[in-house]
């Protein structure tokens, strides 16, 4: 049994089944939203991407209120970086690159202070979080098995950069079938420009590769669905 529910969205309303969506929360880790972390040591301003923390987490407020499924994802490394090619562990200044000692424990590295999610988007208790080693969400991950064997089709889309590790996310759940919502107060880049331009690519050309939405507007869609009784 379910309702469905429509979201105003760029390029077109949006439609979701509740009980076949998942929210995606993707790497809103200390490494790249905090000081000391991999995205400063390559040069970003971190302060870019925290304005999507307070909106993501009223977001996760209103999904967990009402049980809608919430996976989180974090970018990181094993110890010993064997899942780590040498053309992303060469990025970033000398003794300032993955595995190297930070502030924060050894940047990007699995098990690391910083590589865990900021406190104010902790997961709950039986909420999957998913370690990925590469900036997609399903590469040599269980993310698709996951959603998968939970009859998921809909995907809300959250997370840093807007530009890398949600753009080819959003590119990778397009090609196995996934309708996918990106939330633009939800998601942040370091450049504006390209916020602005990722968020554009996405809904272009019909939505080639999903919806684009603000999370009130999400929200208010989840709200309402809950509030209807359910339809056989």
């Amino acid at each position: 049994m379910s309702t469905h529910a429509t979201v105003d969205a760029m390029p077109s309303p949006y439609t979701f089944d509740p009980a076949t969506t998942a929210l995606l929360v993707i790497d809103m880790q200390r490494d790249f939203l905090e000081p000391g972390g991999f995205g400063e040591t390559l040069g970003n301003d971190v302060n870019q991407l925290r304005s999507a923390i307070a909106p993501t987490e009223a977001l996760l407020g209103a999904c967990r209120a009402v049980g809608l499924t919430i996976i989180h994802t974090r970018e990181g490394h094993l110890p010993d970086l064997s899942d780590c090619p040498p053309a992303k562990l060469h990025r970033g200044a000398p003794s300032m690159r993955i595995g190297d000692p930070g502030p924060k424990g050894r940047i990007l590295i699995r098990g690391e202070y910083g590589h865990d999610i900021v406190d104010e988007l902790a997961p709950l208790p039986g909420e999957p979080v998913i370690d990925k080693p590469g900036k997609g969400a399903f590469y040599a991950t269980e993310l698709g098995q996951l959603l998968e064997s939970g009859g998921v089709r809909s995907l809300i889309v959250t997370g840093v950069t807007t530009e890398v590790c949600v753009h080819t996310t959003v590119r990778e759940a397009n090609d196995r079938g996934y309708e996918c919502l990106v939330l633009s107060d939800c998601v942040g880049s370091y450049f504006p420009e390209f916020q602005r331009v990722g968020l554009q690519m996405i809904a272009a050309q019909g939505g080639i590769f999903g919806w684009v939405a603000k999370s009130p507007a999400f929200i208010g869609a989840l709200q309402r669905s809950a509030a209807l009784p359910q339809a056989a």
